[in-house]
């Protein structure tokens, strides 16, 4: 549980032909990441795609947007090499489009005039309020034109005659609407067209004045109305026929196939084959590579499974392994980066620590339910969920501990203490759950020399630091410690000369063994955060209850309590988060973890089922 496992290596001997239907089967397993030889390239075959790959996206480009959704497009069930899959469907792809292009304009010259009818239908009434009459504005020219101006929120333009407009200068009237600004605006062409590269640059557009247009406001909305439905019948009628087209072509079916290679080119990179057969290897995140071979089985290729001993100097990648309960907390190694395989991942220990760390800062019975809901309602779409809803759970614990509800002290009696009746106690008491945590550490360290073979360099040197770093904290008990403190220095110091096989080593040891010390003791002196915002929270607690006090009214009373725990809950949920990360990962990992492991990256999965031959 505390050391990551590597994956499981894997080979797989397999007929060329069956090769991708294997490489699907082992994606959709979510179980496998593949590794081939350096020397292994990709086939001739799947090298002589790319070219047509890249027709293929540059048809793409155009036409996406009238294809059927990808969820639609099924590839073929039966073998076929790729160059003559893809060929296939750039034939099927481009007779499709010889055939649509003439509707696809005039789906999309339809679509611009329904775009147009909705940017000037909001802004009828206001035209007609005007003093002008809207429909001179269309007749307007050839001198003196009109363009409307939709301006982002924020963008100013400026109205100044430009270079070459002459000595006229422009007339605007703004059409706010829906508090986006409208300017209509006459001028000279020349100040007008400058303007609308002003406004383009601040991703505003420009629209002449539709002919329509009259001075009759409801006369205006009668023909919007009308045309929009004309326009929607136009279109739709369109898109069947667009429907038909895929139908006569199988578009489908083209577009399948050639997004099912580009899958594989995407996603593999290397490939042994040969005439008959392909070698497929990689790792496996199964440990008895039963998902593999189950894989393999349910998808009826000709293929035969072999496990044995990775090839030399390959590194495997490793894969955390931890209970259910600890698995959200392994966000925490993640971050800082992949254990080595000779690393302790702490994410057991750290379900237990983080709770504590959080809640203790955040200790309130209502506010940390609140946060435990969220987290429960938020848990499938958010993995940092998880961690909320256990933080909320152990704040709710602590507010029973300090006897804070919703910020009011005194619904439920403290179990513990009061944070602001023994502040001194507060702050020490998250310093001690420090050292411990922090001696944790140092023994993971030891852990660590002894599964990478250096538990005498351990026992000589750092060994003696951790009775450095207890004595120095006995010594404030008892001074004896301040003897344990330097018979640990002293320890050191020989430990590091006895390595050395020289005696002048030990000096420069006893600068490192200072260095060290200080920076634990540093470390332990950071855990005080924690009890400083308890005190916080207690605090922002009692400012909301004195607000809430200063009010005779029952509604306002009640509006300030709530108003007041939402910005607690908001802000304190945001601090506490950032301290406990920075606790872990500053203070805690540096005793032990430095994150340089292989992680585990599956072969992602393609959206569809195919079988596709390697020839």
């Amino acid at each position: 549980m505390l050391r990551p496992r590597p994956a499981r290596w894997f080979e797989i001997l397999a007929a060329r032909d069956d090769a991708t239907l294997v490489l699907e089967a082992l994606a959709r397993t979510g179980a496998v990441e593949l590794e081939a030889r350096p020397s292994a390239g990709l086939p001739a075959a799947l090298a002589d795609v790319m070219p047509l790959l890249a027709q293929y996206l540059d048809l793409a480009a155009r036409y996406r947007a009238y294809w059927p959704p990808a969820e639609a497009c099924r590839p073929s069930a039966f073998p076929e090499a790729p160059s003559a899959a893809l060929q296939r469907s750039l034939a099927a792809i481009r007779a499709w489009a010889l055939e649509s292009e003439p509707l696809i304009q005039a789906v999309q010259r339809c679509e611009s005039e329904r775009h147009e009818l909705r940017l000037w239908q909001p802004l009828l009434d206001t035209l007609a309020r005007r003093a002008f009459d809207p429909e001179l504005l269309a007749d307007a020219g050839p001198w003196l034109q009109v363009r409307l101006f939709v301006l982002p929120p924020g963008s100013e333009v400026d109205l100044a005659p430009q270079a070459g407009a002459g000595q006229f200068e422009t007339l605007a009237c703004n059409l706010e609407v829906d508090g986006a600004a409208h300017l209509l605006v006459a001028g000279p062409a020349e100040a007008l067209q400058a303007m609308a590269q002003a406004v383009t640059a601040q991703k505003g557009s420009a629209h002449p004045v539709p002919a329509w247009l009259r001075a009759d406001a409801a006369r205006n909305h009668a023909y919007v109305s009308q045309r929009l439905g004309e326009l929607e019948r136009e279109i739709a009628e369109l898109g069947a026929t667009l429907a038909s087209l895929h139908r006569h072509h199988d578009l489908p079916r083209a577009l399948g196939d050639a997004n099912r290679l580009q899958w594989v080119l995407q996603n593999v990179h290397s490939l042994e084959a040969g005439e008959l057969l392909c070698w497929i290897t990689g790792w496996s995140s199964d440990p008895l590579v039963r998902t593999v071979a189950q894989a393999l089985q349910d998808c009826g290729a000709r293929a035969l499974p072999h496990y044995a001993s990775p090839p030399a100097g390959s590194c495997a990648p490793l894969l955390l392994s931890n209970p259910r309960w600890a698995r959200p907390f392994e966000i925490f190694s993640r971050a800082f980066g992949m254990p080595s395989s000779s690393e302790a991942d702490p994410s057991a220990l750290l379900a237990i620590a983080v709770p504590l760390m959080f809640g203790y800062m955040f200790g309130d019975v209502g506010q940390g339910l609140v946060l435990a809901a969220a987290g429960w309602w938020f848990r499938k779409r958010f993995a940092v969920a998880r961690l909320l809803m256990v933080g909320g759970l152990s704040a709710a614990v602590f507010g029973l501990l300090f006897g804070s509800v919703f910020s009011l002290h005194g619904l439920v009696p403290a179990l513990w203490l009061r944070p602001f009746d023994a502040p001194l106690t507060l702050l020490l008491a998250p310093l001690v759950g420090g050292v411990v945590l922090l001696t944790l550490g140092l023994g993971l360290n030891a852990l660590e020399a002894w599964w990478g073979g250096e538990i005498r360099r351990w026992l000589l040197t750092d060994a003696a630091l951790i009775v450095v770093y207890l004595g120095l904290l006995a010594a404030f008990v008892a001074p004896a410690g301040l003897l344990a403190a330097a018979a640990g220095t002293l320890g050191f110091c020989i430990g590091h000369a006895v390595l050395a096989r020289r005696f002048a080593a030990a000096f420069s040891a006893f600068g490192e063994a200072l260095e060290k010390t200080l920076q634990i003791l540093i470390n332990t002196l950071s855990f005080a955060r924690v009890g400083a915002f308890a005190l916080a929270h207690a605090g922002l607690s009692s400012a909301v209850v004195t607000l809430m006090d200063a009010s005779d009214n029952i509604v306002a009373k009640a509006l300030v309590l709530v108003v007041g725990n939402v910005l607690v809950i908001m802000l304190e949920a945001m601090v506490v988060s950032i301290q406990t990360t920075r606790l872990v990962l500053f203070e805690f990992f540096t005793r032990f973890m430095q994150g340089q492991g292989r992680a585990f990256r599956p072969l992602p999965a393609p959206p569809f089922s195919y079988q596709e031959n390697i020839r």
